[in-house]
């Protein structure tokens, strides 16, 4: 039976909820849906045990919207979805019909207005990305730039199920990771290799020092008099080159051009599906920056997924593969260097080599 909905109290603190933005037939069904079927990449039928039936249509979309794509998306669900649409959390769009008959029209309309169907099952969903030079203060590299040049590049895995599995990538502009690159299929990374620019003259005037201080987790930065003012030191051996410090102290930029990258990483998830969950481990240490394109990171990350798509066993993720045929065999299909910055002599990295929350019998 279909489970009814009973609202909270409505209040004008926090947001509205959510059954006011469930299309009706989702209202309707709400907790009785049975199955679903996957009709084409992209376009799924899912069926209730009241015999209805809703249709989804995927749909991939920039996470940083124009005002003009957002117009055209409420234009089309408008049109054919009784104005219902929703956004993934990969950034995808995802129009909701209750008629099979206007799947067809709806993406001959996206297709048009230049949005590839697909992201479902054994394809390349959608990026993930954090904010990069649009927004934030510490990105070592840009974050949405990447993403439109890598999909670009690997579109075709995006509107067609050419995979052994589910394949995702995630883009962070930084080691602070505000993306999933730890637990994706591939994950690109900024990375600064310099230790943050000390403002000595500005850092008094903007900065509390015990703040900054502490604002380091390896304890890198210590206080110091320069020329005669208050300010503080970088031991650069201790720097992991995270920009914590200038998050608090603008009198402490991070952003390099000539020394700021990125790395590659692969065989992270979060699927318990035939093994535990796992962390990405280090693929590429250092890519520069080359915008608007990026080829160097396209070029890596195609060569990744090309050889997972012709070298894995159907249901493999990247990470499981890469555990079957062992890492000296990953180096080798790739063509990836084996660089001393592949050995993991972190001081606590005996606590990274087995974690899991499986119980062992």
């Amino acid at each position: 039976m279909a489970t009814t909905i009973t609202p909270k109290r409505i209040t004008d603190i926090g947001p509205p909820h959510y059954e006011k933005f469930l299309p009706p037939v989702i209202r309707r069904n709400y907790g009785a849906w049975k199955y679903h079927e996957v009709l084409e990449p992209g376009v799924l039928c899912h069926v209730s045990e009241t015999g209805e039936k809703l249709y989804s249509v995927r749909a991939a979309s920039p996470r940083l919207l124009s005002i003009q794509t957002i117009r055209l998306f409420a234009d089309l669900a408008d049109k054919y979805c009784g104005g219902y649409l929703r956004f993934t959390s990969r950034n995808n769009v995802e129009f909701l019909l209750e008629k099979l008959d206007e799947v067809a029209p709806l993406k001959a309309d996206l297709a048009a207005a230049g949005f590839p169907i697909g992201g479902t099952r054994a394809t390349i969903s959608n990026i993930v990305h954090t904010q990069g030079w649009v927004h934030c203060h510490s990105s070592a590299t840009d974050a949405s730039g990447i993403v439109k040049s890598v999909m670009d590049s690997l579109s075709e895995y995006f509107v067609e199920e050419k995979l052994p599995a589910k394949l995702r990538i995630a883009v962070a502009c930084c080691l602070n990771m505000c993306g999933a690159v730890h637990c994706s299929d591939i994950a690109i990374l900024g990375v600064h290799r310099r230790p943050p620019k000390i403002r000595h003259d500005m850092l008094a005037k903007v900065c509390e020092v015990p703040t900054l201080i502490s604002s380091c987790p390896t304890g890198a930065i210590r206080s110091a008099v320069v020329e005669g003012r208050q300010s503080v030191e970088v031991i650069e051996e201790q720097c992991m080159f995270c920009g914590n410090c200038y998050t608090v102290c603008p009198a402490m930029p991070m952003n390099d051009p000539e020394n700021d990258g990125i790395s590659i990483w692969v065989g992270g998830k979060v699927s318990n599906a035939r093994s535990e969950p796992k962390f990405t481990k280090l693929a590429i240490p250092f890519l520069p920056n080359n915008p608007p394109r990026w080829p160097e990171v396209v070029e890596a990350v195609k060569n990744i997924v090309e050889n997972y798509a012709k070298n894995a066993r159907r249901f493999e993720r990247m990470g499981e593969w890469i555990e079957r045929i062992g890492w000296p065999r990953f180096f080798e299909l790739t063509g990836i260097e084996f660089t001393r910055y592949h050995i993991d002599d972190f001081k606590n990295a005996g606590l990274t080599f087995a974690r899991s929350t499986h119980l062992r019998f």
